[in-house]
């Protein structure tokens, strides 16, 4: 008996090679291989966007800043006033300073002569007595190193107090001749007056230096030669004056055209280092009143009528164009007073205070700020910075807000 096995055929065995392929999933990769898994959402680009925007805003705020630039309000007044100044107190105080410079040029000399004379000068006696006081002829006045002057001429002192002395000047002649007299400005005190109330209460001070003083032989230069000499050194001595005494003025004082004055003293002729030459010296002395610049822009300003001023802080700007005179001359270093007149173009700038400008606009908005600070006679023009661009309020702290005083035009 014969057996027979069945024939199990699987699919594919069924589908022919040749159509295998095109049946394969649509979902096969190239590669053969399944996906893994799907596509991932896009976090990690999302987080640097987020943090992009949070450091923005951070920064704007990290630089935030509440500002006013305020330009002063300025002015022009004609001036043609008197004013009293008093040193150093009152309402319009004054200030005395001056500058030296000395100069020299070499010039040919003409031969030599033998000289034996004192040094001379003006000194100015003060007494802060209230009684006069009398100084007979050859009177001595001591320096500080000694050397004895006299006055060839009895002389009265007027009587004063501590804080306004009288005062004269005289003539004083040194003791000796030669040239160790010739000093500069310097104080000096009364020999005869040691160990009376007088010692310290009648004294003098010269503001220029003694000259004459020599002896032995001195070089000799023709007349003509040494006026033209002297005459040169002036013109050169002026302008180094003037840039010297700008140097002395304190800060926040001016100094007014015309309230300077300058003098020029010969010196004695030297013998020059070279051979045959002789050294013509000239010295010049320019003494000036200074004011507290403040303090004369308000005198002036009050002095103008129709200006309208509250007494407000005010400076004169240097383009004012004003000219000091006085009838007196400049006073001297112990004057307590000081009369002149202005004449001339102020240029009157307005002080704006800080403080109170960042006061005023603590707290407030914008538009508030910009009327608040209408009300402020010293502001010509507030510009108003805030930021980051969408804050419309100041901070209420003050010290928080920063104002910038800009250059008037």
């Amino acid at each position: 008996m014969e057996w027979y096995t069945p024939l199990m055929h699987t699919l594919d065995d069924i589908i022919p090679p040749s159509r295998r392929k095109e049946t394969a999933p649509l979902s096969s990769r190239p590669d053969g291989r399944e996906p893994s898994q799907r596509s991932r959402f896009p976090y990690l680009t999302l987080g640097i966007v987020v943090l992009i925007i949070a450091v923005s805003i951070g920064a704007l705020f990290y630089f935030s800043s509440a500002k006013v630039e305020v330009t002063p309000n300025t002015v022009s007044a004609a001036v043609q006033s008197s004013f009293t100044a008093s040193k150093s107190t009152g309402n319009l105080p004054f200030e005395i300073i001056t500058a030296q410079k000395t100069a020299s040029q070499s010039v040919t000399g003409s031969g030599t002569k033998t000289v034996n004379s004192s040094a001379s000068g003006t000194i100015t006696i003060y007494n802060t007595q209230s009684k006069s006081q009398k100084l007979i002829t050859n009177t001595r006045f001591a320096t500080a190193s000694g050397l004895i002057f006299r006055i060839h001429s009895a002389v009265t002192v007027p009587g004063g107090s501590s804080s306004k002395p009288g005062s004269i000047t005289a003539k004083v002649f040194a003791d000796q001749a030669g040239d160790s007299y010739n000093v500069g400005p310097t104080s000096f005190t009364i020999p005869g007056f040691a160990g009376t109330p007088q010692a310290s209460q009648v004294y003098a001070r010269s503001s220029s230096a003694m000259t004459g003083g020599s002896s032995g032989s001195v070089p000799v230069v023709d007349s003509v030669v040494e006026s033209k000499a002297r005459s040169a050194l002036i013109t050169a001595l002026g302008p180094d004056l003037a840039t010297s005494i700008q140097a002395q003025v304190p800060s926040g004082y001016i100094l007014v055209p015309g309230a300077a004055t300058t003098t020029f003293q010969e010196l004695a002729s030297a013998p020059s280092s070279t051979t045959g030459m002789v050294d013509i010296k000239e010295q010049g002395t320019i003494t000036a009143v200074v004011f507290p610049n403040a303090a004369l822009a308000k005198s002036i300003a009050s002095s103008v009528t129709g200006l309208g001023y509250q007494n407000e802080p005010l400076t004169l700007a240097p383009s004012s164009n004003l000219l000091l005179a006085t009838s007196a001359g400049i006073p001297d270093l112990d004057a307590s007073s000081f009369s002149f007149t202005i004449a001339g173009t102020a240029s009157l700038i307005y002080t704006v205070d800080s403080a109170h400008i960042a006061a005023a606009v603590a707290g407030e908005t914008r538009s508030a700020a910009e009327v608040a600070l209408t009300n402020y006679p010293e502001v010509k023009r507030a510009v108003i910075i805030l930021r980051p661009f969408w804050r419309q309020t100041f901070p209420q702290d003050p010290s928080a807000i920063s104002v910038v005083v800009t250059s008037p035009n």
